[in-house]
């Protein structure tokens, strides 16, 4: 009996050169990365600055374990000539490159998209900045807590009565991620699959997160209405909110099909609810919200969560207990699926993180290792260019890598 061969992941043989940083370029390689793409981490010689974002153990960074993982590092500064050669020859065997630099900084140090198509016309260059290439925003800095305003994000977000609201995490920093890697995919689908050559993919990060937020431009354009802060309500459906348990624990309701809806009021001894004009539509229904939340949160409050759960499980009711990240971890689901996987690290003796995305049952994906020091694979890489050990030694003498 012989063992059948692991598919290799979709994306091997595809080589990246990410001179990204914080935060949503690096995403779109640690996407490429994890089904199979070579990719290879340019960093000035100081390091990526997200290695010091976040907590670290040891002087470990723990974000970059997970963003830097399955590439390989390198270091490189592309302000003087010898660096700008260097990239370029990696440049010469590459299918993609990723940068985040102000627009006209790579034109600066002359390595703008028409240099480096000159030494790969197969190269697909993705730049990812805050306001795009275009447009009297282009020179600003911008980050996704910027894009998190720009976009309306911020404005819907929160309390009626609070102001504002921001996540804790970089949101739209991990669309524009998710975008770049869709766009990268799409230009490279083009290129090989339809004969065209390379191009520039121009991503502002403000963009993806304003597409993912609805129809709100269509309904100011037509009705001139702009929406508010709902807290954990919807505007389109209810109940639909965050609800404490007796054992004061909280657990998350959604109703957007209307079968459910009617489940959850015969679930909490509010059938009668069902027979009102109103509540066969999603948005009117939402319009009676405080009648609705009183009716759940009443029949909640009196309930420990996992009677709760084990109620709305067995009416066939969408709830779900809402996790830390303790729970995360300990969920059954979670463990089953391996939705939090465990690595082996050098630094840090083995590290848990976030699985993939999604999983390919023919080609799957596969985390082979977590973020990599500084450097980590200069004379791996810079071998394979030709540069043998002592070059290499005196091009980190002289701040090159």
């Amino acid at each position: 009996m012989t063992d059948v061969a692991r598919p290799q992941p979709p994306l091997t043989g595809l080589r990246v050169i990410e001179l990204a940083t914080i935060l949503a370029g690096p995403l779109t390689g640690m996407l490429l990365a994890d089904h199979g793409a070579d990719v290879i981490k340019v960093e000035h010689p100081r390091g990526d600055p997200l290695r010091t974002h976040g907590h670290a153990k040891d002087g470990v960074g723990l974000l970059w374990k997970v963003i830097g993982r399955n590439k390989r590092t390198v270091t490189l500064d592309l302000r003087g000539p010898d660096g700008q050669d260097l990239l370029l020859r990696l440049v010469a065997g590459a299918d993609v490159l990723i940068e985040n630099f102000r627009p006209g900084t790579l034109e600066g140090w002359n390595l703008g998209p028409e240099r480096l198509h000159a030494a790969n016309p197969r190269l697909v260059i993705l730049r990812t900045t805050g306001f795009g290439q275009e447009g009297p925003y282009r020179r600003r800095p911008g980050f996704g807590t910027i894009a998190e305003a720009m976009s309306g994000f911020a404005h819907i977000t929160g309390q009626p009565d609070g102001p504002p609201t921001l996540p804790p995490f970089g949101l739209a920093d991990g669309i524009a991620g998710l975008a770049g890697a869709v766009a990268v995919l799409t230009a490279l689908y083009h290129r090989d699959a339809r004969g065209g050559t390379g191009q520039v993919i121009d991503l502002a990060i403000y963009e993806p997160i304003l597409s993912l937020l609805g129809a709100q431009p269509t309904v100011y354009d037509q009705l001139g209405i702009i929406p508010g802060r709902t807290g954990n309500r919807s505007t389109n459906n209810a109940p639909r909110n965050t609800y404490r348990t007796a054992d004061g624990k909280w657990v998350a309701i959604s109703t957007s099909a209307q079968s459910v809806a009617e489940r959850v009021m015969r679930l909490v001894g509010r059938p009668e609810l069902i027979d009102e004009p109103w509540f066969a539509s999603g948005t009117q229904r939402a319009q009676h919200a405080d009648e609705l939340d009183a009716a759940v949160s009443e029949w909640i409050a009196e309930r420990p969560q996992t009677e709760v759960i084990g109620a709305f499980e067995a009416a066939e009711a969408a709830a779900i207990p809402i996790y830390d990240v303790a729970d995360i971890m300990a969920d059954p689901q979670v463990v089953a699926r391996e939705s939090v996987t465990e690595l082996p690290d050098p630094e840090l003796g083995s590290v848990k993180m976030q699985n993939v995305m999604f999983r390919m049952l023919g080609t799957p994906a596969e985390l082979r290792w977590a973020g990599r020091p500084v450097g980590g694979d200069n004379e791996e890489v810079y071998g394979e260019l030709g540069i043998d050990p002592q070059r290499l030694a005196q091009l980190q003498a002289e701040g090159v890598v």
